[in-house]
C-alpha cells in the first residue's frame, strides 16, 4: 500500500484548506504531491470500487500530529462524501470530553498536553458512500505512569486536578482521601 512520511510543523499551514481537498479529490495516487488526502483518495476509491473495508494507519511518536492527520483524512471523507456540512463528522467523532482528556493525557518531554491513548476510529458509509456514523475506541496506552514517570515528565491530569481540588466540598463525596 502507499506510505506517507508527513511531519508536524507545529503551526497551521494552507495545504488542509477545502480547496485543496477537491484538488486531491478523483485523482490518481501518483498524480499529486503525497499529502494525507491522497492516502485518504486512494483508501476512499478503492473502498467504492471494491465494496471492501479499507484501513489507513497514522503511526507516530508523541507529538507528531497524529490526530491532527487522522482529522484531516476525516475531513476530507466529509467533504467528498457529501456530509462535511451536514454532519461535521471530524468534530464529533474526535470530541473528547475533558475528563477523558484529564485521565488520558500526561505531560511528556516533547508535549505538555501528549494524549497517551491509542485511537481505532471506524468510519461507516452508506451504499452512496456517505458519511453515516463513526465509532472511536480509546486503548490507555501507558499504565505504568501512574506510579512511575520518567525525568521532566508528569503523570496524567486528573491526578493534578484531584490533588488541586482535595480541598474543596466536592471532593468528599468522591470518596476518597488524603
Amino acid at each position: 500500500g502507499i506510505v506517507l512520511v508527513a511531519i508536524n510543523p507545529y503551526e497551521q499551514l494552507p495545504i488542509y484548506e477545502q480547496d485543496v481537498i477537491y484538488a486531491y479529490s478523483g485523482q490518481n495516487g501518483g498524480d499529486m504531491d503525497p499529502h494525507i488526502f491522497a492516502v485518504a483518495e486512494e483508501a476512499y476509491k478503492q473502498m467504492a470500487r471494491d465494496e471492501k473495508n479499507q484501513s489507513i494507519i497514522v503511526s507516530g511518536e508523541s507529538g507528531a500530529g497524529k490526530t491532527v492527520s487522522a482529522k484531516y483524512a476525516m475531513r476530507f471523507f466529509a467533504t467528498v462524501g457529501g456530509s462535511a456540512s451536514e454532519t461535521n463528522i471530524e468534530a464529533k467523532v474526535l470530541a473528547s470530553s475533558p475528563i477523558m482528556e484529564a485521565i488520558g493525557n500526561a505531560k511528556t518531554t516533547r508535549n505538555d498536553n501528549s494524549s497517551r491513548f491509542g485511537k481505532y476510529i471506524q468510519i461507516g458509509f452508506d451504499k452512496r458512500y456517505h458519511i453515516i456514523g463513526a465509532n472511536m475506541r480509546t486503548y490507555l496506552l501507558e499504565k505504568s505512569r501512574v506510579v512511575f514517570q520518567a525525568e521532566d515528565e508528569r503523570n496524567y491530569h486528573i491526578f493534578y486536578q484531584l490533588c488541586a481540588s482535595a480541598s474543596l466540598p466536592e471532593f468528599k463525596d468522591l470518596g476518597l482521601s488524603k
